[in-house]
């Protein structure tokens, strides 16, 4: 059955002869948000989403645990059956405040969420219109809609425009079809944000409906930690809000909130969402309790915006190619994946984890080295990294040699 991915099976043992499986490191004990035992030594990690360092967070422990202990290990059922306790509707409750929306349903991990969405809401006649750097779930998820799937040029409102007028042109076009276009916040290899603004006054003048994904942006960006449509002012714009728990929330699941009236029809039409196991009891509680965290310390956003500034600008004047601008997610172009794979052997060598990012699933078929910041690092961690990354850069030639790392302060 599986002699299909022999050209696969050919490139991964080629990447382990290099720098050992990087998609098989495990960690024997975690000490924090930021540092790891791997056997008898300490690695730092810049490879995690965790990017309010909430993971370790004492409020967040607790009431796990103790939803645990009232409550049991697990609900063994979904929710339309067994698995709905007063917990999830309460943190549905949560959600929908949090976001100023009407509803919201939570699903047990956000790749689940974009499953569901997306497969509910779009329908045979109706249109998707994806960003062509969109998340591997949001494809999935177009891919069980019956739906017609559009992509556009990545971050490009005008391509956005000319497609949908390209789409209400057709003369087979169904009456009742509708458009949904589906971005996100921060884009999760480079780190890039979606021009929401320019989207907004695009799906306002086609009439189109519009999705965002604010996985890697909620509890980063908006005064409030919203995500991107509370920065660029165009709440009112979003018909639907999709994110997940497991990056600045620290744990697992995913949710969806809109304002539509009907909005509690996709509870019997999500199948994402009908046919799976709901979130345990700890779980809900930590991510209820790390929205009282988000909300009641603002000062974390603050101090994750400083370490991805100190690591964009230090990484910039070093001369490496970057995403196009800082955020958690900074990620560094490497020329080719033989190189990549020795500049994470180095570091990972070095007692730091990264991510590995190679083609075919990355942007452009790019090879990246994606680092990620949380609130949790010191400047002397980043300073840290920094140093390494000049270092191995160096003898490597990705960067000039001969330069001195000046870190962002």
């Amino acid at each position: 059955m599986l002699q299909k991915y022999a050209a696969l099976r050919q490139a991964h043992a080629q990447l382990c002869e290099a720098a050992g499986d990087p998609f098989a490191v495990s960690f024997d004990r975690m000490l924090s948000p930021t540092e790891a035992m791997q056997g008898d030594r300490m690695v730092t990690l810049f490879g995690s989403n965790n990017y309010l360092g909430l993971t370790f967070d004492r409020d967040c422990v607790d009431a796990a645990a103790e939803a645990a202990r009232a409550h049991g290990t697990g609900t063994t059922g979904s929710r339309i059956a067994n698995g709905t306790y007063a917990l999830h509707a309460a943190l549905e409750a949560q959600v929908a405040r949090f976001l100023g929306r009407r509803a919201a349903m939570v699903f047990t991990t956000g790749y689940q969420a974009n499953l569901g969405a997306l497969s509910a809401l779009a329908g045979r006649d109706d249109d998707l219109l994806l960003d062509a750097d969109g998340h591997a779930s949001i494809y999935d998820g177009a891919r069980l809609s019956a739906a017609q799937v559009t992509r556009f040029r990545h971050n490009d409102p005008d391509d956005l425009y000319r497609r949908l007028k390209l789409l209400a042109a057709r003369p087979d076009r169904a009456a009742a079809g509708q458009q949904l276009i589906v971005v996100e916040g921060i884009y999760s290899m480079l780190g890039d944000l979606a021009p929401l603004r320019e989207i907004a006054a695009v799906k306002r003048e086609t009439g189109a409906w519009l999705l965002v994904d604010e996985a890697h942006s909620l509890g980063v960006l908006g005064e409030r930690g919203r995500g991107l449509a509370e920065l660029a002012g165009v709440e009112e714009d979003v018909d639907y809000v999709l994110g997940t728990f497991s990056k600045s929330l620290g744990s697992i699941g995913g949710f969806l909130a809109g304002n539509d009236p009907d909005f509690g029809l996709l509870r019997v039409t999500s199948r994402a969402y009908m046919f799976t196991a709901s979130l345990p009891p700890s779980v809900v509680a930590s991510v209820s309790r790390a929205l009282d965290v988000l909300e009641a310390r603002p000062g974390l956003r603050s101090a994750l915006t400083r370490n991805a500034e100190r690591l964009y600008g230090a990484l910039s004047r070093l001369g490496f190619a970057l995403g196009p601008m800082p955020s958690p997610i900074v990620s560094v172009r490497m020329p080719d994946p033989a190189t990549a794979s020795a500049f994470w052997n180095g570091l990972f060598g070095a007692g730091i984890y990264v991510n590995l990012a190679l083609p075919p699933a990355t942007p452009g078929s790019q090879s990246l080295l994606r680092t990620s910041v949380t609130a949790a690092h010191t400047a002397s961690q980043v300073d840290r990294l920094v140093d390494a990354m000049a270092a191995i850069g160096q003898d490597l030639a990705v960067i000039p040699g001969g330069g001195i790392r000046q870190a962002a302060e």
